[in-house]
């Protein structure tokens, strides 16, 4: 759960509305529907949508309370209404839904301050604040995709390290326990639980690949060289008619779309925004290649010195500012040289926060799997999409771990996500891509 007494609950669920609603000041009613595509959704839906999700499992399922908007269930409903069916709807208008979620935050804070709240409450109220942080994220994305003018949240620079040389981190391998522990205060059902699993000595680059790098591999006619792409990667490439990463722009040399503004390409940031099979092509072509969920999880959690593994990669204290790009600090993505404070036990640097990072495996159960109440949250999905860790810049401190899961289909590639590299072993480094 969220850590702390019935304050602390309070305080995550208004926060999470705090950021909602400050991402949303910037968006007119002209443009709240958006523009219709299959990886996005109404900006107005995902305004009623947290408020939904909210009623739904404090007020509906715990006190058995009727929902306060007829057809709400139609609307919001994110696993029974696709996409597809999002902006087909006659939505609430913008104060008709605002005043919907307002109320059921009302109702759902009042309720709480007037009990003590048991196991069952917390629990409920952890996921509720949780899911709202994850889908300002979301709406973060949506509003970058559709180039909207940047969030109104105060930023802060991050201090680079020019001393730092990116370099490989050997990590030992040996057992390791994959999987959140039973003593974190809440996890999601695809963390549970911690599993002993058998990892090899492997080597893992200490930062994620950088737009530098990756437009050497643009400029070496990496996406029209067809021996770097799997067959399924390939097929989309060729399908996408796609050249470079989604949002970099030529115009006299290498750009990026951020929001509504383009600005010289940073080299020493990570690149962001490319999905599953770009990231798989670019290793081939580095000779390289992306590292398992364990690896990663190894790499960022793993204390030689003690034997034991970490919460963070620095250790068990909370994220801070000097520590990893979380809580939209920053505004975007910063140099891979930045928050050394931030660092593994190993060496590796930026594994929580700054980017997603995509893992070689496709999401799939733990040992024992058992869905929690929210079943649709992973249990549809696995043997589908893909696992990618750490978190960006715009994912809430309160949410990351080096446990968490995120998970998305090997093409999306309009989130925040980028990727760090593994060495092949001798055998695959002599035989090529």
């Amino acid at each position: 759960m969220v850590r702390g007494g019935p304050a602390d609950l309070i305080e995550a669920l208004l926060d999470a509305r705090r950021v909602e609603l400050a991402l949303l000041e910037g968006v007119a009613d002209d443009q709240l529907m958006g523009r219709k595509a299959h990886f996005l959704e109404p900006p107005i839906w995902e305004m009623g949508h947290v408020g939904w999700f909210q009623e739904l499992w404090i007020l509906r399922h715990l006190d058995h309370a009727d929902t306060s908007l007829s057809g709400s269930d139609g609307i919001y409903d994110s696993f029974n209404v696709s996409y597809k069916r999002r902006w087909d709807h006659a939505y609430p208008s913008r104060r008709e839904t605002l005043t919907y979620i307002t109320e059921v935050l009302r109702r759902a804070v009042g309720r709480l301050e007037s009990r003590d709240p048991d196991e069952r409450d917390r629990y409920f109220y952890s996921l509720a604040a949780l899911h709202e942080d994850m889908h300002t994220e979301n709406l973060t994305l949506i509003l970058h995709t559709l180039g909207h003018a940047r969030p109104r949240l105060p930023f802060r620079e991050a201090i680079v390290d020019p001393t730092h040389v990116p370099r490989d981190v050997f990590v030992p391998g040996g057992e390791f326990l994959l999987g959140a522990s039973s003593d974190e205060p809440f996890v999601f059902d695809n963390e549970k639980w911690a599993h002993v699993v058998q990892v090899k000595p492997f080597v893992i680059s200490s930062v994620p690949v950088t737009n530098g790098e990756f437009q050497a591999f643009v400029k070496e006619d990496g996406y029209r060289r067809r021996e770097l792409w799997s067959r399924r990667g390939w097929e989309w490439r060729r399908r996408e008619n796609t050249e470079h990463p989604l949002f970099w722009v030529q115009d006299g040399g290498w750009h990026e779309r951020r929001f509504d503004a383009v600005v010289p390409l940073a080299p020493s940031h990570p690149v962001v925004c490319v999905n599953w099979y770009e990231a798989e092509a670019y290793c081939r072509w580095a000779h390289r290649r992306l590292p398992t969920e364990a690896e990663w999880e190894m790499a960022a959690s793993f204390d030689p010195a003690t034997g034991r593994t970490r919460r963070f990669p620095w250790g068990d204290d909370p994220p801070t500012p000097e520590r990893a790009n979380l809580d939209f600090r920053t505004g975007w993505t910063v140099d891979v040289r930045a928050l050394p404070a931030g660092d593994s036990a190993l060496g590796c640097r930026q594994m929580i926060g700054n980017v997603w990072e995509w893992v070689a495996d496709t999401f799939e159960a733990y040992p024992g799997f058992v869905a929690d109440p929210y079943k649709e949250y992973s249990q549809p999905y696995f043997g589908q999409k893909k696992v990618l860790k750490g978190g960006c810049w715009t994912t809430r401190s309160r949410l990351i771990r080096n446990t968490w899961r995120n998970f998305y289909k090997r093409h999306r590639r309009n989130i925040f996500a980028g990727f760090r590299t593994a060495a092949l072993e001798d055998a695959e480094r002599n035989r090529g891509p």
